[in-house]
């Protein structure tokens, strides 16, 4: 296993750059999660750390060894891509020893490898068989047998999971995460799909234009957004974000509403305009009775229903901007119609709206 870590870390093309010094140090045994939209420069970071680009300025360390100029092979990682690239002429078991039998291992040692991965893989019944016989699921595992066998110091995973369809991705990320449990190896994963960040990682790392937005754990990223970019990446549905006023020392007036509200006990920041975020789970449709401590009451008009079964999410407008609630299954109110909803004030956060920087988080566990 090993530490990795990005010092000052930047890649151009040309006179285009497209990842911008980027600091990250990886710890020894973590399971980090490299996530953002297409072009963030999540896959290209990977691919320096692999040795697959060429690094503009900068330095890859894995463990404390500068590894810029080594090649490929001697750096002791291995890469599992988003095509399973198997050869579809040899079996499951010829597909998993090729790499070993490239570097001369001994064939005993080969067979050990390959039969100890395949049984952690439940590929066991599997290992004469082609890739045209198998499943996309096993092909997946089948690739990763492959880098599992090189017995490498860091794991390296580019967007493994997004050929297989929405329940084969589910099963494959339980099987992931139990085989970092069993193997403890350094992983740096890269996806577009936050749901994979979340119920993967020991930590996030959130980019956006070839920058670092956030680092931290699933929790953090998601309770304590760094950034308007953070609060509108992580979520589904995403943070509610309404531009808004400052009125006074404890009152926003929110988008074009005429009111201001009243922000009761909690600070407000020194900034004359802010973004105000909240989570869909803390927006609730109120009810007759007047609005407790900490929560306030807002008109809304309801424009869509989603019932999900085990809740139901509706999509309104409040103030002129869309607001998403997380409500009880059986609150289903008509398109159209209007209500009250009701913000938990205890759970608000707010943006600068000029940096974008979180200026404003709710209390850890609030």
């Amino acid at each position: 296993m090993a530490t990795v870590e990005f010092r000052k870390l930047v890649k151009r093309y040309g006179t285009i750059e497209v990842v911008h010094a980027i600091d990250l140090a990886i710890r020894d045994g973590e399971f980090i999660v490299l996530v953002g939209p297409s072009g963030c420069g999540k896959s290209t970071s990977l691919r320096m750390l692999a040795g697959l680009e060429d690094i503009s300025a900068g330095e890859i360390l894995i463990n404390g060894r500068v590894v810029n100029e080594i090649e490929p092979r001697d750096r002791d990682i291995a890469m599992v891509f988003q095509d399973y690239a198997l050869y579809p002429h040899m079996s499951v078991y010829e597909n998993m020893m090729f790499s070993l039998r490239y570097r001369n291992v001994p064939k005993r040692e080969i067979d050990r490898r390959v039969r100890e991965a395949a049984a952690v893989l439940g590929l066991e019944h599997y290992l004469k068989r082609r890739p045209k016989q198998l499943s996309g699921g096993q092909r997946q595992r089948v690739a990763m047998g492959r880098a599992i066998v090189r017995d490498p110091q860091v794991f390296l995973f580019d967007e493994p999971l997004s050929n297989l369809d929405a329940k084969l991705r589910g099963s494959m990320r339980i099987e992931m995460k139990k085989l970092h449990q069993r193997l403890g190896v350094t992983t740096v994963y890269v996806t577009h799909d936050q749901v994979e960040a979340m119920t993967l990682a020991d930590r996030v790392v959130v980019m956006d234009r070839g920058h670092i937005e956030q680092v931290g754990t699933p929790d953090e990223v998601y309770h304590a957004p760094a950034s308007l970019f953070v609060a509108g990446f992580i979520g589904a549905p995403t943070m509610n974000l309404i531009p808004a006023r400052r009125s006074g020392d404890h009152a926003l007036r929110l988008g074009a509403a005429s009111d201001a509200l009243p922000m009761g006990t909690r600070h407000l920041p020194d900034l004359e305009d802010v973004v105000f975020g909240l989570r869909p789970e803390d927006v609730e449709v109120a009810s007759s009775s007047p609005a407790p401590a900490g929560y306030v009451d807002v008109p809304a008009r309801v424009e869509v229903v989603e019932p999900l079964g085990a809740d139901t999410l509706l999509f309104t407008t409040v103030a002129g901007h869309p607001v998403a609630a997380r409500v009880r299954p059986e609150v289903r109110p008509a398109p159209g119609s209007s209500l009250k909803l009701r913000f938990n004030l205890d759970r608000m956060h707010l943006f600068d709206t000029t940096s974008g920087r979180a200026v404003s988080a709710p209390p850890a566990h609030a």
